[in-house]
């Protein structure tokens, strides 16, 4: 009888949560597209490997490192006439000793919300910047000779959350800010631009000039398209911001461009 009474207390205070998260989740969404201010982005760096080179280069960070980021923002902003000169801040948090939770092996609708839920409380709990922020994104960083490959990254639009997986190296902090600006723009509702399967840009709203002739190669990759096609079945990822854009469709749902 009392376990019985105990599990409907947990139910009720699950779906309490998830009300309140729901509520959070439409209000900071609205939030972050209405661009008539900066929206301060505060960057976590984790160190994923707990190796002495990752610790080094965690270190090794600072506001100067993302500031490729911003730049990429203002000079888009300005491409596509935004009255907002600056459309984000990047901020540096003290760095984060635990790792996020990871996706769940089931990917159930289920799983995924709980998982979800279990995020934002993660982000939340251990959310060591004491200033306001809009938007969180934490970075796992890992030591590239013992790591080569790294798992997906991820953005969330409900609670504005990036989890990034990247590579503590200096040679690769240029490519870890084109992934972060990528996931930053997933949580304020833009959406992926190429095929899952191949990783190839969605022609034409993956590419960064679709109205190129030839269309091949491009010179420049779509932010969310993710690559520079070179031609109909390759593509190479950027290296740097400045090989980046966004698309029109991609301004579209980041409400950059409102549509008549």
């Amino acid at each position: 009888m009392a376990g019985g009474f105990i599990k409907k207390i947990r139910v009720f205070i699950w779906l309490y949560i998830l009300f309140l998260v729901a509520g959070t989740a439409w209000l900071t969404k609205a939030r972050s597209t209405d661009w008539d201010r900066p929206l301060d982005i505060v960057i976590y760096p984790i160190n994923g490997d707990k190796s002495e080179t990752t610790s080094k280069y965690i270190k090794s960070l600072d506001r100067e490192t993302f500031e490729p980021i911003d730049l990429f923002f203002q000079n888009e902003a300005k491409r596509y006439k935004l009255s907002l000169k600056d459309p984000v801040d990047i901020h540096l948090s003290k760095e984060i000793k635990e790792i996020p939770p990871k996706l769940p092996r089931t990917r159930s609708t289920l799983s995924i919300m709980f998982w979800s839920l279990k995020l934002r409380y993660w982000s939340w709990s251990r959310d060591n910047y004491d200033y306001p922020k809009e938007i969180q994104i934490f970075v796992v960083y890992f030591d590239p000779e013992k790591t080569s490959r790294v798992a997906h990254s991820l953005g969330l639009q409900k609670g504005l959350i990036g989890v990034v997986n990247a590579f503590s190296s200096k040679r690769m902090t240029s490519d870890n800010n084109v992934i972060i600006t990528h996931e930053i723009l997933h949580t304020v509702g833009a959406n992926d631009k190429y095929d899952p399967k191949t990783n190839m840009p969605l022609y034409p709203i993956g590419y960064a000039e679709p109205e190129r002739n030839p269309v091949w190669p491009q010179k420049k990759a779509e932010i969310m398209g993710g690559r520079i096609p070179i031609n109909e079945t390759k593509a190479v990822a950027p290296q740097k911001m400045k090989q980046t854009v966004i698309g029109e469709e991609t301004a579209k749902e980041i409400r950059w461009i409102t549509e008549t």
